[in-house]
């Protein structure tokens, strides 16, 4: 079954802002989605990684991406196909709650 990586970006306001049936119905939608083996994670502290040319590892505390809201989590979820994907994302908490999910199709 095909593979999707999704980022999901969201704030405390957005998420403040949300009414709590609506928080509770997403978080039972990620349960749910793990349940069924979907892998998903709040983002912590990134590291940039470089080694140009293999030359030596040279790493920068900070996020190399940069977007109007902050990297708020991820997973790795299957789906028949990104329709199905989008459906199954639509209801998370970063969708939900004022912020955006990224579905990119993982190609193995």
């Amino acid at each position: 079954m095909p593979r999707f990586v999704t980022l999901g970006y969201g704030d405390e306001a957005g998420y403040k802002q949300t009414p709590q049936q609506v928080l509770d119905a997403a978080h039972a939608n990620d349960v749910a989605l793990q349940r069924d083996g979907a892998l998903l994670g709040r983002a912590g502290v990134p590291v940039q990684v470089r080694n140009p040319d293999g030359a030596g590892t040279r790493t920068e505390a900070g996020p190399f991406l940069s977007s109007p809201l902050p990297l708020a989590g991820f997973g790795i979820i299957e789906a028949d196909d990104m329709k199905a994907a989008i459906e199954m994302v639509a209801r998370s908490p970063c969708a939900v709650a004022h912020g955006v999910v990224e579905v990119w199709p993982l190609e193995e």
